[in-house]
């Protein structure tokens, strides 16, 4: 009796690497091995990089937050605590937000922390 080879489902698993391998260069897309390794790397960086990108954001509004406060004349520090001794629950991807689009918001939000720090 021959032996079986399991021909199609090889191939299955070879075509399934080389798709994902799709836009790689040189022989990455279109050797196995090749494409195995860098396909398998592009995953480890996916999984790492989908956790980097949420520390990149909140320290992208954490630098937007601290600049609109310096031109309001506070630290992004004394802000930060003047708000939560205020007791106003805002997150810092809402509060960069305003910083950006509503300049007067967020003037109010650093009067509130001032008044919360002097009292």
């Amino acid at each position: 009796m021959p032996r079986a080879m399991n021909q199609s489902t090889s191939r299955k698993r070879r075509k399934k690497i080389l798709k994902m391998a799709k836009g790689s260069r040189q022989g990455r897309r279109v050797q196995i091995r090749a494409a195995r390794n860098g396909v398998f790397k592009g995953l480890q960086y996916a999984y790492r990089d989908r956790r980097n990108r949420k520390r990149e954001f909140r320290a992208l509004w954490i630098t937007r937050i601290a600049a609109a406060a310096k031109m309001e004349g506070i630290s992004y520090s004394v802000l930060m605590g003047g708000l939560i001794k205020a007791g106003v629950d805002i997150n810092r991807k809402v509060l960069s937000e305003l910083a950006i689009s509503d300049p007067e918001a967020f003037r109010s939000l650093v009067e509130t922390a001032r008044q919360a720090q002097a009292a």
